[in-house]
């Protein structure tokens, strides 16, 4: 078995909801585990302190942001990203190969890899899945992830199958080049996790040939990728539970884009161990926040003069310290402020979810603690 990383410590007696531990680089990360996304090498509004602060060990860079901004050439000279950005823990990047398909122009995929102009300034780019492995080992990355061909929703069966057919092509390769940096060519100097996309939009067979597939290749983690696509909550959920049954147990699972409480405690239920997703901070940018009663607005006018806390069964330093009504002041008034303070909340909200999700399937309670929550969760209107 290639690089066992994952160590189950319970599964729940009602769902397949777990607790593990995965074994990396800088460190070990208890799971379940929800990964803030820092796309630049910053989870944005938040410094590496904060985010140490909260109890995270582990975020999400991007592979093809990173390469096209500051550039390998930086990075390296830096040491690695962890030291570039003085982060201690663990990182997981991404291969880019989602943000190349949405948003670079002239855009082509073909059995040798990408091509592609930069949305940043137009240039010419072609990496293939060696370039991709090679990046991802300059940065340091812990866990890597292969270049896979991403699918909307909505596809035909045809264009599903000829996109994994490329992802399961460039996944081969994408094996042989780990192998050869974590074992040849740098003599195991560079110790960093490849995960296996499982892919095939939303056909179950394909779903099931691609999982064979990754499951083939032995890889240290498996992602199910490919939901969250646009597709409506139970068709997420359905796809989720199918190609989750398809794994094998004794390897770590990853859905990426995933970041509300309904979403993420519908994952833990099907055995899934990791997420992320930019929603925390993106929304928390714009005054959106969560609570144990549902997410709502700051601008809200009804929070003038509400000199409360966001939640008032949060424990972060902003509802200790900060009331509505002054948050909302800053809002109105486009003060930075109210984007450090309300992305803090909505991450630590999320991390202390997770926290207590794995406690009730420590417990053997995780369907009532879900049932509760979302009960509770639901009496607020995210407006």
């Amino acid at each position: 078995m290639a690089n066992t990383v994952f160590t189950i410590n319970h599964t729940d007696c009602s769902s397949h909801a777990r607790t593990g531990t995965l074994d990396l680089p800088h460190g070990t990360v208890s799971t379940p585990v929800f990964m803030p996304v820092g796309t630049n090498g910053t989870v944005k509004a938040q410094t590496k302190d904060d985010l140490e602060e909260i109890g995270f060990e582990i975020i999400l860079s991007n592979t093809y942001h990173l390469y096209l901004r500051p550039g390998t050439e930086v990075i390296s000279a830096a040491g690695d990203l962890h030291r570039f950005m003085r982060w201690k823990g663990n990182i997981l990047t991404d291969s880019g190969g989602f943000q190349i398909f949405s948003l670079s122009p002239m855009r082509k995929i073909h059995d040798e890899g990408i091509s592609f102009r930069s949305h940043i300034d137009g240039s010419s780019h072609k990496l293939g899945p060696e370039d991709i492995v090679r990046i991802q080992r300059i940065l340091g990355s812990d866990i890597q992830m292969q270049l896979d061909v991403c699918t909307p929703w909505g596809i035909s069966y045809k264009e599903a199958e000829e996109a994994l057919r490329v992802t399961d092509l460039w996944l081969r390769r994408t094996k042989k080049a780990w192998l050869s940096e974590t074992r040849g060519v740098t003599q195991g100097s560079y110790q960093g996790k490849l995960f296996g996309i499982v892919q095939g939009n939303f056909f179950k067979d394909l779903r099931e040939r691609s999982a064979e597939s990754v499951i083939a290749q032995d890889t240290p983690g498996i992602a199910i990728g490919g939901l969250s696509v646009g597709e409506e909550e139970p068709v997420f959920l359905e796809y989720l539970s199918y190609t989750a049954g398809l794994l094998p147990p004794e390897k770590p699972r990853y859905v990426m884009g995933i970041g509300t409480p309904e979403y993420i405690l519908g994952a833990m239920e099907q055995g899934i161990d990791m997420f992320d997703c930019v929603l925390p901070t993106r929304t928390g940018r714009n005054g959106h926040v969560f609570s144990r009663t549902g997410a709502f607005n700051l601008k809200k006018a009804e929070n003038r003069l509400k000199f409360e806390p966001i939640d008032n069964t949060c424990g972060c330093k902003v509802c200790r310290e900060y009331s509505l009504a002054y948050l909302r002041h800053l809002f109105k008034t486009r003060e930075i402020l109210c984007s450090i303070l309300a992305t803090y909340h909505n991450l630590y909200f999320l991390h202390d979810l997770v926290k207590e999700a794995r406690k009730a399937i420590c417990e053997d309670r995780f369907s009532l603690f879900k049932k509760s929550f979302l009960e509770t969760y639901s009496q607020g209107a995210a407006t």
